[in-house]
């Protein structure tokens, strides 16, 4: 199994549970990152499972801070154009889709191991938002979104390239909404994330 975080201290609080039972790789900041990182690994070696995994805000009366997330889909949020009407999602451009879906049986796996785990879509966006608009805008977008990360809907779509089954794990450090880096909870995201790692370590 391939487990692709963003950066070095969330693939280092995982490698101590799971160093016989995946790789971990940190591949970067960003989808563009996530996805040239994760499409590099799967070249290198046969993965039965790829996972995005590592820290993220969530939406205020969804996902709580200190909590854990797991993603139903990944969605690129912000792929698309603007437009006077607001914004337009590739699918309205008629580029692809800017969704692409769990591993069901991934899902089913991670869902039993972790049962007071939050579901739902998780975000994935270049620019964090960093405003209360930016944050209600989102919410009425996708009122199935939990949480929002930066690397998720790349490493998806590098797994699907390469056919191998994709989940997505995240730890809440903070709500999403007004910037305010001191008070997000980073201790506590990081807790979340190594409590998680055995069960990623039982997955079949």
């Amino acid at each position: 199994m391939l487990v692709v975080t963003a950066v070095d201290a969330e693939a280092e609080a995982l490698r101590a549970v799971l160093a016989d039972a995946a790789v971990v790789e940190a591949v970067g900041v960003g989808p563009a990152a996530a996805a040239a990182g994760t499409a590099r690994l799967l070249a290198r070696s046969d993965y039965r499972a790829v996972l995005s995994v590592g820290i993220a805000g969530g939406f205020p009366g969804r996902a709580d801070v200190g909590g854990t997330v797991l993603a139903t889909r990944t969605v690129a949020a912000d792929l698309g154009a603007e437009s006077p009407g607001g914004f337009l999602p590739i699918e309205e451009l008629g580029f692809g889709s800017s969704t692409l879906e769990t591993d069901p049986a991934l899902f089913k796996a991670l869902q039993a191991a972790l049962p007071h785990a939050v579901t739902g879509d998780v975000l994935t966006l270049s620019t964090v938002t960093g405003t209360a608009e930016t944050a209600a805008r989102l919410a009425a977008r996708f009122p199935q979104a939990v949480a929002e990360a930066m690397e998720g809907h790349g490493v998806a779509t590098a797994a699907a390239g390469a056919g191998v089954p994709f989940a997505e794990l995240r730890s809440i450090s903070n709500p999403i909404g007004p910037r305010n880096r001191a008070a997000w909870r980073l201790a506590d995201a990081f807790a979340a994330l190594r409590a998680a790692a055995p069960a990623l370590a039982q997955l079949p």
